[in-house]
C-alpha cells in the first residue's frame, strides 16, 4: 500500500512538472509510468517508447554515451516507424507537442541509466527549429526537474533537411548558449551541405549509415575515409561512425582513425531496463579490443 501511495505521489509530481515545465497535459498524452519503472506515452492511439543505443569510445574502451530512439507502436502490438509518429503529430497540429512529450519521455526514461558515464543524444525535429523561438530554453526545466545538466545533451540535428541557414545558425545558437552541445546527423548522406561544418562549428558529425557500409565494397570511399575524419577533427568536431553492423565494418572504422563508434554490432538500441544489466556492454568491449 506503501508503494502504491509513493507512485501515485510521483506521477502527480509528474504531472506538475509537464505542466509547468512543458506545457503538456499528462492525461492528453498517456505518460504513465510502468512496473518497470520506465515511462511510455500514448499519443492518439499511437505508444511510445524510449530505446538507447550505445557510443562507444574504441580508445578508452568505455562507453561515451547513449542515443535516444523513439519506438512507435500502433495499440501497443503493431511496431511503426518515428517517421510516421511524427508525420501524425504534425498532421495533427500538434507537432511542438508530441516533440517535447517524446523528449521528456527520453528524460524520465534515461535517469534509469545515468549513473554510466556518458552524454544523451537527441534528434530534434527540422521543422522545429525554424519555426519554434526561444530553443531548448522549454525542454531545460524538464532537464532540470530530472537532474540531468544541459552540458550531458546532444541535440542531434539533420542539417540536410533545413533550407534556411540564417534560421539554423540561430537555433543552433540558442541552444549553445544554454549548454547543449551540438551534432550534425547523418553526415555524408545526398541531402548533407559540407559547408556547413565550417558555419555551425559543431561538437559531433555523426556520419551517415551508408558511408561505413558502401566502404565494405567501394574502395574509393574506403580510402577517402580517413581524410573525412582528419577534416572533421581539424575543425575541432568528433566524427561518430554509425551503422557499424558487421567485422569488417568495425576493422574499416578503426583504421580510418574513428574514435567514436556506433551500431547494431556493438550494441543494438534497447530499453533502459535492459542497460542497467552491466554485463550487457561486455561483447562490445571484447569486439573492440579485437578490432
Amino acid at each position: 500500500m506503501a508503494e502504491i501511495k509513493i507512485a501515485a505521489a510521483h506521477v502527480e509530481q509528474l504531472r506538475l512538472q509537464l505542466k509547468e515545465s512543458l506545457f503538456l497535459d499528462l492525461d492528453e498524452y498517456g505518460l504513465a509510468e510502468q512496473t518497470t519503472g520506465e515511462f511510455n506515452s500514448t499519443f492518439l492511439g499511437v505508444q511510445l517508447n524510449s530505446a538507447f543505443q550505445p557510443i562507444y569510445d574504441r580508445v578508452a574502451g568505455d562507453l561515451f554515451g547513449h542515443e535516444a530512439l523513439l519506438k512507435p507502436s500502433l495499440g501497443g502490438e503493431l511496431p511503426s516507424t518515428s517517421d510516421f509518429a511524427y508525420s501524425y503529430a504534425e498532421q495533427s497540429g500538434k507537432l511542438v507537442q508530441f516533440d517535447r512529450v517524446s523528449r521528456a519521455l527520453h528524460v524520465l526514461n534515461f535517469r534509469q541509466i545515468y549513473a554510466e558515464n556518458g552524454l544523451l543524444f537527441l534528434a530534434v525535429h527540422p521543422n522545429l527549429l525554424i519555426s519554434v523561438n526561444a530553443h531548448g530554453k522549454v525542454f531545460e526545466r524538464i532537464l532540470h526537474a530530472n537532474s540531468v545538466p544541459t552540458e550531458r545533451v546532444v541535440i542531434q540535428i539533420d542539417e540536410g533537411l533545413v533550407t534556411q541557414d540564417k534560421q539554423l545558425i540561430e537555433a543552433i545558437n540558442n541552444y549553445r548558449d544554454r549548454g547543449y552541445r551540438i551534432a550534425i546527423d547523418h553526415f555524408g548522406n545526398a541531402h548533407s551541405h559540407i559547408d556547413r561544418l565550417w558555419k555551425l562549428a559543431p561538437d559531433f558529425v555523426k556520419f551517415d549509415a551508408s558511408l561505413i557500409q558502401q566502404a565494405e565494397t567501394n574502395d574509393n570511399l574506403y580510402k577517402v575515409l580517413p581524410s573525412l575524419i582528419d577534416g572533421i577533427k581539424a575543425l575541432g568536431a568528433h566524427a561518430v561512425i554509425t551503422g557499424v553492423e558487421t567485422q569488417s565494418q568495425l576493422n574499416i572504422a578503426v583504421e580510418s582513425g574513428a574514435t567514436l563508434l556506433q551500431g547494431d554490432f556493438l550494441g543494438k538500441a534497447v530499453a533502459a531496463k535492459e542497460l542497467q544489466k552491466t554485463d550487457l556492454f561486455k561483447p562490445a568491449a571484447n569486439k573492440l579490443a579485437v578490432a
